[in-house]
């Protein structure tokens, strides 16, 4: 299945005042956030990726048409010629698409529509969040419904804590938020072309198309309680540069050797072992 990527924003939220990258092209490790999203869904076998373009095109087109495999890849050079005994990015296909500057999420999907023509259904994502969510299993999932739309639903990330309060303003308890009954957008979505008939011009992806397609009962969510992290901020994705140099990337299924579990990959050939593990989640 196609992947379409939004990241065209500007990512105010993750500025630094020193850097212009956008935000899918900081790095987690020595490789941008975009590129643990694309690897991730490469896993699963989907290497046709349409990218919806914007704020700082140029970084992204720059890094893919610049992109050394010989840097994270075993070689021989043979009569000065490469050849690869691994590959990360070579059997890829990726189509590069201006979206606008200020385009919200649904319309940058409506603006590369002809690039997900014919498709029975196709993969979408925020490019701003890494999971260890089985992909396989959520499309499996989607695909045995009518549904249009299925999204990633996770518990609620903020670290404050919810007061039950009653009539008489005593409280009865005191609860983190993610033992609450409540579920999130994960950014993660598997789509089927009924989704541009709820798509108006410059509409929004959750707002106007998939609260539609929920009050017609055509949006399911699939429920996922595993490793789940953004990188919306300048925190979070230092959070997870973090994990990744402690040795905890539960999000790189692709470097799991048999035999173990999330959390436990290979170690990365460009980044120094480091001496301990962190905890499951970043934040």
């Amino acid at each position: 299945m196609k992947v379409v990527l939004f990241c065209g924003g500007y990512g105010m939220r993750m500025r630094d005042g020193v850097s212009d990258l956008p935000k899918p092209m900081h790095p987690v490790g020595p490789r941008p956030l975009i590129w643990h999203v694309m690897r991730y869904y490469a896993h699963f076998g989907h290497t046709d990726f349409v990218l919806c373009l914007g704020y700082g095109a140029n970084h992204i087109k720059e890094f893919f048409l610049t992109y050394s495999e010989t840097d994270s890849n075993d070689f021989v050079l043979e009569s000065g010629r490469v050849r690869l005994l691994g590959s990360d990015v070579q059997d890829w296909t990726i189509t590069f698409v201006h979206t606008g500057l200020d385009s919200p999420i649904g319309e940058r999907l409506r603006r590369v529509r002809p690039h997900v023509a014919g498709e029975e259904m196709f993969l979408a994502n925020y490019a701003d969040v890494l999971t260890d969510l089985p992909l396989d299993q959520m499309v499996a999932r989607f695909r045995r419904t009518d549904a249009a739309a299925a999204l990633l639903a996770v518990p609620p990330q903020s670290a404050f804590h919810c007061v039950d309060v009653g009539d008489d303003d005593r409280v009865s308890a005191i609860l983190p938020l993610q033992e609450m009954p409540l579920w999130e957008n994960g950014g993660y979505f598997v789509l089927r072309p009924e989704i541009f008939d709820h798509l108006p011009s410059g509409g929004d992806l959750i707002t106007d198309a998939c609260t539609s397609l929920a009050k017609e009962g055509k949006l399911l969510a699939h429920r996922h309680r595993g490793f789940w992290q953004p990188a919306d901020t300048v925190k979070e994705r230092h959070a997870l540069e973090a994990a990744y140099l402690a040795g905890n990337r539960p999000w790189m299924l692709w470097e799991q050797e048999p035999g173990t579990t999330a959390g436990e990959p290979r170690r990365d050939p460009l980044v120094p072992a480091a001496a301990g593990n962190g905890t499951g989640r970043c934040r």
